[in-house]
């Protein structure tokens, strides 16, 4: 492996903070076809998993039902660039959804609005809360000083 440089991790205490006030991650989903799906979403970070809600209709999760294999990417859009990536597995929960897809949209607005969104959304279609286990999480920080050398893993050798 060749070792590149990259900007510093967060600390555990700096993920977890940054998760908590971060306001939007990028879900990345694996079309049927190889390409990737993203869309941008509301989430929510939870005792370690990351949870967005959607409805079952939608395309990222038909893509999950195929392949549950997503990466999450949750950053900043000004300087200096702090984000994290994670890798991981979704699972698909249809269990107390307005309850959960409440608590999502309580980071974004006022708890009466969530309540009501989240409502009414259930009531016109099947909603799913999307979990997001991390198998792993990466991080960088651009606010922090110098850079830390990462091993890179060897290109894949065709045959």
């Amino acid at each position: 492996m060749k070792p590149y440089p990259q900007k510093p991790p967060f600390t555990q205490d700096e993920l977890v903070a940054f998760l908590n006030e971060a306001p939007i991650a990028r879900l990345s989903s694996i079309n049927s076809d190889g390409t990737i799906h993203m869309a941008a979403l509301y989430f929510k970070y939870d005792n370690g998993d990351i949870l967005i809600g959607t409805q079952d209709i939608t395309h990222k999760v038909r893509n999950i039902k195929h392949n549950p294999n997503v990466t999450v990417l949750i950053d900043t859009q000004d300087y200096p660039l702090r984000g994290v990536l994670i890798y991981g597995e979704a699972v698909l929960d249809y269990e107390d959804v307005v309850a959960k897809r409440t608590s999502i949209f309580e980071r974004y607005m006022p708890a009466e609005d969530a309540r009501s969104m989240a409502s009414d959304l259930a009531n016109h279609f099947n909603c799913v809360i999307i979990r997001i286990k991390p198998k792993r999480v990466t991080s960088y920080d651009y606010s922090k000083p110098g850079l830390i050398t990462i091993n890179a893993p060897a290109p894949a050798r065709s045959s």
